[in-house]
């Protein structure tokens, strides 16, 4: 039993390159990838799912919904878990469950059987996302951190992108069964690098209550509320859209091609778009402004959504950033999930306020836009209010503030934890290093040599 809840350290070659880290990253970013794919696609095998097993669509509908409520209740108690026993022992059996149970759902002989299996997927998939921002946290040097979340965030992009195209084409070619097998070879490949890859958790939080003491800092509380609300700008139009071009008799293919350009957008905004998380969000509001005042026109959605993915994509991955930055290398896990978490609730958000909207207008569904489009636009004004907040001061330390004494060579190392790594002598610092701020410095840019 002992064993199994050991991590494995990186073979020796892997940890001694220079980019150490972005292995580590890459590695997150496939369980990202894989996490945004299963979302988007699962939809679309709905109708062959009614065919197969003579349900309606309410019952076929718990595919999904099952598994987003426990994706949602398990992912900050999962996290603090990986917190105390080693976020890279959580990720990499959360590959193990994800892949294994991926399988399952293509074998299943009944619905219900199906749903239960996508329980234990999502159980899979709590333990990859409810550590997926603290392993980069953890991983990437302090000057990196913001580009590294843009990439993990553009992998979720691409996810939530191809989902709809690649669940239609496995859909009429393959069969549904292969909207849950694809995820086995990419599950595979993604298992083998979180054993070599990886780093180990260098500082462990004993005991096994949820920590919400983060929750007291107001840039944890503010960074939350803004991702659900950048989350719920974004998921909400990728189901107002489709509504707006089936009213204009478009066909499902050319509604996945305007709609396309939104986590386009996103992707290239959080890969390549250096900026505050206030001036992305100032985008898209720009954009959400626009798109309330002009008509439905292909023409005008597509630069407009794009122009909105693009704000958005560059104002996620600062926030969480910025977030993860305020909270010891100890909470980060309980703090990934809760990321994760207001994600997610985001999410569902954004498909409440659109179907509500509709529903508003007497399924007006031209009215129901323009009300679910002012209503997004609410929503990413209180979120820009929210990047907008004033600052605190930082976190404490976790690290000693003063040598012991006698000071010399002979101090300790000052990172500590399962896989120990000598930083620096505290003694041979630089005396402006050796301040709070200079010491944690010290410590995030070390991150990648674990």
């Amino acid at each position: 039993m002992t064993a199994l809840l050991r991590e494995r350290p990186r073979p020796e070659r892997v940890r001694n390159l220079p980019s150490a880290w972005r292995l580590a990253v890459v590695t997150v970013c496939f369980g990202a990838f894989m996490g945004q794919l299963d979302a988007s696609i699962t939809t679309l095998a709905y109708p062959a799912l009614r065919t197969e097993f003579r349900a309606s669509l309410a019952a076929v509908s718990w595919v999904s919904l099952s598994y987003l409520l426990t994706l949602t209740l398990l992912l900050v108690p999962v996290g603090r878990l990986s917190d105390a026993l080693g976020r890279k022992l959580f990720y990499v059996y959360g590959f193990g469950v994800f892949t294994a149970a991926s399988a399952a759902c293509a074998l299943a002989p009944s619905l219900k059987t199906l749903i239960a299996f996508r329980v234990v997927q999502a159980l899979g998939a709590a333990m990859l996302q409810a550590n997926s921002i603290a392993l980069i946290s953890n991983s990437a040097p302090r000057a990196k951190l913001r580009s590294a979340l843009g990439v993990q965030a553009a992998a979720q992009a691409l996810g939530l992108g191809l989902g709809p195209a690649v669940g239609g084409l496995l859909v009429d070619t393959l069969g549904w069964r292969w909207v849950f097998g694809v995820n086995v070879p990419v599950g595979l490949v993604a298992l083998a690098g979180g054993v070599f890859l990886l780093p180990r958790t260098r500082e462990r939080n004993p005991g096994f209550r949820p920590d919400l003491a983060p929750l007291k800092q107001h840039e944890v509380r503010w960074g939350l509320l803004g991702a659900a609300g950048g989350y719920l700008v974004l998921f909400g139009p990728l189901v107002l859209v489709p509504v707006i071009m089936a009213a204009r008799g478009s066909s499902a293919l050319a509604s996945g091609l305007v709609l396309t350009t939104l986590p386009v957008g996103f992707a290239l905004g959080a890969s390549f778009l250096k900026c505050r998380a206030a001036a992305g969000l100032g985008l898209a509001t720009a954009a959400l402004a626009a798109l309330l005042a002009l008509p439905f026109e292909p023409l005008v959605l597509v630069p407009l959504l794009g122009l909105l993915g693009l704000g958005l994509g560059a104002y996620a991955p600062a926030n969480n950033a910025q977030v993860m930055a305020s909270v010891p290398q100890k909470a980060s896990g309980v703090v990934s999930g809760l990321l994760n978490t207001a994600r997610s609730l985001g999410t569902s958000g954004g498909v409440y306020l659109v179907t509500s909207a509709i529903a508003v207008a007497a399924h007006d569904d031209r009215l129901g836009a323009r009300y679910a489009f002012a209503g997004l636009l609410a929503i990413c004004v209180l979120t820009v209010a929210a990047a907008v907040r004033p600052r605190t001061h930082p976190v404490q330390d976790e690290l000693v503030h003063q040598p012991p004494p006698p000071l010399g060579p002979e101090v300790g190392p000052l990172v500590r934890g399962d896989d120990q790594q000598s930083v620096a002598d505290l003694g041979q610092l630089p005396r402006e290093q050796r301040q709070p701020g200079g010491v944690r410095e010290v410590q995030r840019e070390a991150a990648h040599s674990q």
